[in-house]
Order: structure tokens, then C-alpha cells, then sequence
């Protein structure tokens, strides 16, 4: 999923808005028509970040039938559901919702279709104060939804995604008009996040991540891309794939988050790289392992490298996630969509990587105590927040 951040609030730069958009100008009057008739319901208060920036996000939007059960069921068991909700979800959705109630101006581009769901999925999108007006939506087929079984013994979830017909965004739009809207926005100065998740195939990735700014990944991420084991060296190649990207971040789940942050400045003149494996180690070892709330420490700016790879000019930080109590724990839906929606805003409001990491777990955290994607996130008037704001 990219995740771009265009300059203070204004309308899509045109060449990026013809490459994304084009092949949505046929639905532009469908859709400001289907927002009129279902009516604008008052929401939370807009909150907006220090320098206005805006973030359009390109992927899945869907609605999410989440069931509870006490324990997940064997083959052939009969079970009931403790609890049934329906919610907003995809990981654009739910990444674009977490950026908004931290204060950023989101708008989204993706596809549903002419139908009860995706109606849904466009109510709940303006409701968080999404700008949905680049929506593209289908005349035929079925909205995207998923089902996702919550077991309240383990606290794990297993996902049943049931595709659309048509596709929704972005897997079903051409690599060339995505690729093209990218070099646009990298041309117009533009960062770009990519979520890397490995649902494209390995080229077109490739293509994502080439122009990429910024990557978030899952902790299996890097080493599936890779084929390298260790976590420190499977960063650092990434690095060296793709010399635009500024920062790599792993999220970890409960054992928090590592990034790889490049530098432009620092004493590049030492002969002598340190192995980043051992870097990593020498952090573990200094975390402050008693704390209950999101920490991060980091090296020194130095030359990392690994057996077999070169070197970058960088810096290595860890980030722990916050103990969270049995009691207070729920679901795990959508948490690493709200570590990237607060990594956004982080981003729009220049926090530091060593004040961004445990700001990010903890929008993540605070997540987990309710059920579902975005039912938990957090608004930025929460005093949970204060201390990173």
C-alpha cells in the first residue's frame, strides 16, 4: 500500500491525479452523487497537524465482520459466537482512520461497488473524516469484505478475506499507472511509505519499494524478501536494494519494532564498519526491560554492515511495544495499520525516529483494547498521547 504525503492542503497535483485517476473520471459524478444521497453525519471534531500536510493512501478498503468465540474451533466443530460486530476496514482504511484522529488531512484512492457494502465502506470512510471523493466505484460486482474469528483465549485472530468482483485497489490497477503516479509524485518532491506486504508479485513490489521514501513491514517481511535469517542484515539489504528509502521499520508485535535509519551526515571517513548483528545485541541488552509503556533506544550514526553485504551510513533503533494487561487486551485487528497511520503523522509533524518508534507502539497499544480495526484508535486529544504531542 503507498502511502503518499503531499505539501499542505490542496488539491491532487494534476499529473498525479490524471495517472491515478483517469480511469476513475467516468464515476466522478457517481460518486459525489452517492455521498450526497447518503447524507453527511456529524462526526468528532476536525484535528489537524502543526503543517496541514495530506496523506493519500492507494489500497483496500472493506468491511469487516468480526466474531468473538472462546476458543477457536477444531474440525468439524459447532460453535457460537460471543459477540458480532461489523466495521470499516482494509489496510488503507484503517491506516488513513488512524492518521486522521492524529489530525492529518487523509484522502484515499481504492474501489468498492455499487452495492449495500460498499456504501458501508464509503459512510464509515467519511464518518473518520476520510476524503473519499477519489473513490472509483463499480457499476457490477461485490464490495471486498472480510470475516476475522477472534479467539478471547489466545487473543489471535484468523482472517478469511472474500475478494471483489471487480478487484479493489491497488491490485487490480495497471503496474504502469501506479508506477507512473509514483515517479510523478518522487519528481514533485513527494514522499512515499510503502507498505510491503508480499499480495503483489515479487516485480511488481519491486517497483513499489524502488520508489519508495519510507518502508513498513511485518517482522517476516525482511527475511522472506531476502532469504536473510537475521533480522539486522535482512534491514540492511533492504537498504542497499533501494538507496531512495530513508528508513526501514520491522513491527514485531508485542516484542515492539526495529529500524534501519540512513544518514546523509555523520563521519563517514571511519575505515572500519561495525556488524550490525552486533549492534543489535549491544541494544537488547541496554533496553530498560521493566518498562510497561513503549521505549526506544538507538546507536550511535556509524557505518553498519554485515559478512557478505557492504556498508551504509546509518543508524540501527529499537523500539519495545507497551505490556499490555491480560485484562485489557482484546483484539490485535489492524495494529500494525495504526502503527503506520501514527508513523504518518509522526512523519508530517518531523518527530524524531527515537520519539516516533514507542509513539507509534503506542497508538498500536491503545488499539488493542477494543475490537476491531479502528474502534480503539485513538483520537489526539488522548491524554494516553500527551507526552509524544
Amino acid at each position: 500500500m503507498p502511502l503518499l504525503l503531499p505539501n499542505p492542503s490542496s488539491p491532487l497535483p494534476s499529473p498525479l491525479r490524471h495517472r491515478l485517476c483517469s480511469s476513475s473520471s467516468s464515476y466522478a459524478a457517481a460518486v459525489g452523487g452517492f455521498l450526497l444521497r447518503s447524507g453527511h453525519r456529524p462526526g468528532p471534531p476536525q484535528l489537524h497537524a502543526a503543517d496541514s500536510r495530506v496523506v493519500l493512501g492507494c489500497g483496500l478498503v472493506t468491511l469487516d465482520y468480526l466474531a468473538t468465540v472462546d476458543a477457536y474451533p477444531r474440525p468439524d466443530d459447532k460453535i457460537r459466537t460471543g459477540e458480532l460486530q461489523i466495521s470499516g476496514g482494509g489496510n488503507a482504511g484503517n491506516a488513513l482512520t488512524a492518521a486522521a484522529r492524529l489530525g492529518l488531512n487523509t484522502r484515499v484512492i481504492s474501489k468498492v461497488a455499487n452495492d449495500e457494502t460498499g456504501a458501508t465502506v464509503l459512510s464509515e470512510l467519511s464518518e473518520a473524516g476520510i476524503d473519499a471523493s477519489h473513490v472509483i466505484i463499480s457499476d457490477g460486482g461485490n464490495t471486498t469484505f472480510v470475516y476475522i474469528i477472534i479467539d478471547k483465549q489466545t487473543k489471535t485472530r484468523t482472517c478469511i478475506l472474500t475478494p471483489g468482483d471487480p478487484p479493489m485497489v491497488p491490485s487490480d490497477l495497471p503496474m504502469s499507472s501506479l508506477s507512473a503516479a509514483l515517479q510523478d509524485a518522487h519528481q514533485m518532491k513527494i514522499p512515499i511509505l510503502v507498505d510491503a506486504e508480499q499480495e503483489r508479485t515479487k516485480e511488481e513490489l519491486e517497483g513499489l519499494l524502488s520508489l519508495a521514501s519510507y518502508i513498513v513491514c511485518s517482522g517476516n517481511f525482511p527475511k522472506n524478501w531476502t532469504s536473510i535469517p537475521s533480522l539486522p542484515c535482512a534491514l540492511l539489504e533492504i537498504l542497499l536494494q533501494y538507496p531512495r528509502a530513508k528508513f526501514v521499520i520491522a513491527t514485531l508485535g508485542e516484542k515492539g519494532c526495529m529500524m534501519l535509519q540512513r544518514s546523509d551526515a555523520g563521519d563517514d571517513s571511519v575505515v572500519d564498519a561495525a556488524d550490525i548483528e552486533v549492534v543489535a545485541d549491544s541494544l537488547k541488552l541496554e533496553l530498560h526491560k521493566d518498562d510497561t509503556l513503549p521505549t526506544c533506544i538507538s546507536s550511535k550514526t556509524m557505518r553498519l554492515s554485515a559478512r557478505g553485504l557492504c556498508a551504509i551510513l546509518g543508524r540501527l533503533l529499537i523500539g519495545t511495544a507497551e505490556v499490555i494487561p491480560v485484562s485489557e487486551l482484546v483484539d490485535t485487528t489492524g495494529c500494525g495499520d495504526a502503527f503506520i497511520g501514527a508513523v504518518l503523522h509522526a512523519l508530517s509533524t518531523e518527530m524524531p525516529p527515537e520519539k516516533m518508534l514507542p509513539f507509534a507502539s503506542q497508538v498500536a497499544g491503545i488499539k488493542c483494547r477494543a475490537i476491531g480495526a479502528r474502534a480503539g484508535l485513538p483520537w489526539r486529544s488522548d491524554q494516553r498521547l500527551a507526552k509524544y504531542l
